[in-house]
């Protein structure tokens, strides 16, 4: 996968969990980085279920679960 694609999927994972997560977004980069780091941590999720995910919808599934995930975390360490 490209680097532009990877963007696209890191700004519209980041985009989606933000409004998930009531958060609204971080702006471009912010939405950018969150995707990116969610697409790890979903990567590394689905594995560990045994899920795989594949081509764009799939990669976009997996970085915004992953992206949900971040942000709750996130945000449970804010609180505490």
């Amino acid at each position: 996968m490209g680097f532009i694609a990877w963007l696209i999927i890191g700004g519209l994972a980041g985009w989606i969990a933000g409004n998930i997560m009531r958060g609204g977004g971080f702006g471009v980069l912010g939405n950018i980085g969150v995707g990116i780091i969610g697409a790890l941590v979903g990567g590394f999720l689905f594995s560990l279920l045994g899920l795989q995910a594949g081509g764009f919808i799939g990669s976009l599934v997996t970085a915004t679960v992953g992206a949900v995930v971040l942000l709750w975390v996130i945000s449970k360490v804010k609180s505490a």
